[in-house]
Formats: structure tokens, C-alpha cells, sequence
């Protein structure tokens, strides 16, 4: 796999693999402009990366959401053609937002399939240590919201308690905010009749969380800066 500022490493029978697709569709996306041109290596083999993987994501997620292809067309093209896989990454968040809880029972053979990836018994546990799985008779019930996500976190270079620490703070901050805007956004309808209510719930819904999305990936990007540009104990 790539970091963002790597040259694109995946063939695209590895890119394939990798987002659970076929080498067709792959290419099928390709000729539609779906995805942007592998960069040409040696003996002209294209090679794709991380942008092309979220990309790959991101059409996925479109899908689960019902829309069509040209609707996916329509919206792709709307998107600066420049974006990194991060700010994908965001964009398919925004849009998973609005898919109901999907808990599925999935044997080991189609879990490895929709994760894109193989995956090995230690992976599995730290899925299930993560919440993503749950063992059943026969199988796993997957939380599909939380599925492609944790396959991500089995790269990351964090032990388990991190990773749980961290999924404790965010639910604790995100229950924290839903609190405080509920009882603004109430104070604002409470003499409005039903309608109005749910009308902006409707509306107020994609508008908060895409805030929210990009305030916290905002104020993530200065603590991460300022973590990193903090002088060293050795420096000191």
C-alpha cells in the first residue's frame, strides 16, 4: 500500500483485490472516467494508489446508497480532481452517514471478500476487539458501516488499547455534541408545528454532519502540526 505521497505501487489485478472488485469493473470505471489513468511504468504497466483505492470506495458507498451510475458520474465529476485519498476518504464518510445500521451474518470467505483483503486470524480478532464483528454459528455478523473501516485500522500502527481508547473518546465527543445541538436545534422548532420540525431535521442532518466532518478534520490537521514541529527531547 501507498502512503499519500508515494508513487502508486498496485497493479491493477492488486488494486482489484484490494477494493473487492473485479479487473473488469476496474476497468470498466477506467473508460468512463470513473477513476483517473495508472501512472505507466516500466513495459508501459500501469500502477494505481491510495486515491484510486478510496476512489474505488467511494463508488462503492455511492452504490450502497442506490444511486445509478450516471448519478455517480454526475457526482465524481463534481469533486476537484486533485483529491487525496484523506479527503476521499471523507467524502465516502459523509455520504456512509446516511446508510441505516447494517449489521449482516457473513461467512469467513465472503467477510475476507467484502474486506477487500486477506485476512488473517489475528486480523479477525482485532476486528471483533474493535466491534466491527461479532462470532456466530457459521459465521460473523459484520457491522458493514464499520467494516471498511476497521480493515483500515488493521494497517495503522497502534496497539489494540489505543485504538479502543480512541474509539471511547470519539463516541463520548460525538454523543457530547449530538446533546448540545439537539437542544439548540430544539429551542429553535419548539413553536413550530410537525412539519416544519421534520423538515429541518432533513435539512439539518447532511449540513451538520459535514461541520462536523470538517471542523474535526481541520482541528486533527493543526494538533497533528503541532505535535509534529514540537522540538524533540533531544533537540531540547
Amino acid at each position: 500500500m501507498t502512503t499519500d505521497t508515494e508513487e502508486p505501487t498496485l497493479t491493477i489485478d492488486e488494486l482489484a483485490a484490494r477494493a473487492g472488485v473485479t479487473v473488469r469493473t476496474v476497468r470498466f470505471y477506467g473508460t468512463k472516467g470513473l477513476l483517473p489513468p495508472p501512472v505507466l511504468g516500466p513495459r508501459r504497466v500501469g500502477h494505481y494508489g491510495r486515491e484510486h483505492l478510496a476512489r474505488l470506495a467511494l463508488i462503492e458507498e455511492l452504490q450502497h446508497q442506490g444511486m445509478t451510475l450516471a448519478g455517480i458520474e454526475r457526482y465524481l465529476h463534481r469533486l476537484p480532481p486533485d483529491l487525496s485519498a484523506r479527503d476521499l476518504a471523507v467524502h465516502r464518510a459523509v455520504v456512509a452517514s446516511w446508510a441505516p445500521d447494517a449489521v449482516e451474518k457473513v461467512t469467513r470467505e465472503e467477510l475476507q471478500r467484502r474486506a477487500g483483503r486477506p485476512l488473517g486470524d489475528e486480523d479477525v480478532e482485532r476486528l471483533v476487539a474493535m466491534g466491527v464483528l461479532r462470532p456466530t454459528d457459521g459465521g460473523y455478523e459484520a457491522d458493514l458501516g464499520l467494516l471498511r473501516l476497521g480493515v483500515g485500522l488493521l494497517d495503522v500502527p497502534l496497539s489494540q488499547e489505543a485504538i479502543s481508547a480512541a474509539r471511547t473518546v470519539l463516541i463520548e465527543h460525538a454523543r457530547a455534541a449530538a446533546r448540545e445541538l439537539s437542544r439548540l436545534f430544539r429551542g429553535e422548532v419548539a413553536e413550530r408545528d410537525a412539519r416544519d420540525v421534520r423538515s429541518l431535521s432533513a435539512h439539518m442532518h447532511p449540513l451538520v454532519v459535514q461541520a462536523l466532518l470538517t471542523a474535526f478534520q481541520r482541528s486533527l490537521k493543526e494538533e497533528l502540526g503541532e505535535w509534529l514541529t514540537e522540538p524533540s527531547e533531544e533537540s531540547r
